[in-house]
């Protein structure tokens, strides 16, 4: 049985190296089938990864107060159709939320977002206008989980002195400092001079975004630097996770108070909770996946009839060839063994370049969205899976056709 196997394979591939023009466009309807199917699955593990490192990032047992909820189902159209106006959450807002919430059951962070696309400057150096200033409290980097690589964090007395310190990301570093220590160098943002006095480690983008284009700056200098912005965020780190629905709850209690709503109000602010999140990523997920995959299945339909068409012309010119090698002692069987081993070939050599290209794709993608790549086994999983199913489908029919040619009739044909 081995022999007979070695044989129809070494015949496939004779055949596919005599009719090359036939053989190449038979592999390339598979490879673009299958590179459709691995290249939108790999694309969609991309854009899952970015959603699961931004989810990481907020960890499980955080949730904050900020003008409106995030949604990542509905998005940006629900947003411009908001019939409700919620007032922006205030400095007097985030400062009464501070003092008046439980410390010693949750750590508390107040930030805002002063500008964006700002430039900073460092003696004769000026940098493009893309990083995000960010007005911090002494518990922002504690309660985000950021950390530094060089240098230290802000304090709660450099925050009252409003001292002129920034932590930066690593995107300011790379612009300005390439070569030389960055710690204790000057740089001035909007005509204010600050020290660097840490540099944030680098971050996985998120959602397609860097994250480390972030200059950090205390909270009441940024107030002065930039009066126009005051749409504060409240970030909450419960200690004690198994009191985390409870905290939520009394913290909600506690903003409708400083917010002066009455019961029969609804809440004027956005509520973001870890698991509500955490459930909105696994259904967009879902989302992505169901209409990566169907769309691949469609792609590699065709290709399979495309297949099954080509196969069965090649079995209707080669009937002579039949014909001569049942004459010579080839039963039905190894006759049906040679067409649909050579389907199979064909078929798996197709598959390979169109892996190839959708990783490729995968990458280029990942790329271009600032995504970081990631090897997406269960694409590759569901494509050899699919691979061979194709060759089954494709191959059974056009073979077992082959070996019903009766040899006689066969022979007489022209």
């Amino acid at each position: 049985m081995w022999k007979i196997l070695t044989d129809n394979i070494n015949l496939a591939l004779e055949s596919v190296k005599s009719q090359k023009v036939r053989a190449g466009i038979t592999m390339l309807i598979i490879a673009f089938g299958i590179m459709a199917l691995v290249g939108t699955l790999t694309v969609v593990t991309g854009i899952d990864n970015s959603f699961s490192a931004g989810l990481r990032s907020l960890g499980s047992d955080k949730f904050s107060f900020k003008r409106y909820e995030n949604n990542l189902l509905q998005g940006n159209r629900h947003r411009k159709r908001r019939k409700k106006i919620n007032p922006p959450i205030s400095y007097r807002d985030a400062i009464s939320f501070k003092k008046r919430y439980r410390q010693d059951q949750a750590l508390v962070s107040l930030s805002f977002v002063a500008a964006r696309d700002i430039d900073v400057k460092s003696f004769e150096k000026k940098t493009d206008p893309k990083y995000l200033i960010i007005g911090i409290d002494e518990n922002y980097t504690p309660v985000n989980e950021l950390k530094v690589s060089k240098g230290k964090v802000f304090t709660k007395k450099d925050v009252l002195k409003n001292r002129h310190y920034a932590v930066v990301g690593t995107d300011l570093v790379k612009e300005l400092f390439k070569d030389v220590n960055p710690l204790n160098k000057e740089i001035i943002i909007k005509g204010n001079r600050f020290i660097i006095v840490g540099i944030l480690e680098k971050r996985q983008a998120t959602f397609g975004g860097s994250r480390n284009n972030r200059i950090l700056i205390p909270m009441n200098l940024a107030r002065s630097i930039f009066p126009n912005r005051s749409d504060f965020l409240i970030n909450v780190s419960v200690k004690d996770k198994t009191q985390y629905d409870r905290l939520v709850s009394n913290a909600i209690a506690l903003m409708r108070k400083i917010r002066k709503l009455r019961p029969v109000e609804v809440n004027n602010f956005g509520i973001n909770r870890s698991d509500k999140l955490e459930k909105e990523l696994k259904k967009v997920s879902s989302i992505l996946r169901t209409f990566a995959f169907i769309i691949g299945l469609i792609t590699i339909l065709g290709s399979s009839i495309a297949l099954m068409n080509i196969m069965l012309v090649s079995v209707t010119e080669r009937t002579r060839e039949i014909g001569v090698r049942k004459a010579i002692g080839a039963n039905s069987l190894h006759v049906m063994l040679q067409f649909f081993i050579e389907t199979l070939v064909i078929t798996v050599l197709g598959g390979i370049i169109g892996i190839m290209f959708g990783l490729m794709i995968g990458f280029v993608v990942a790329k271009l969205m600032k995504m970081t790549f990631s090897m997406p086994w269960d694409a590759l999983g569901i494509a050899i899976f699919v691979i061979f199913v194709v060759a089954i489908i494709s191959g059974l029919y056009p073979a077992y056709k082959a070996s019903r040619l009766d040899p006689i009739q066969a022979l007489r044909y022209e």
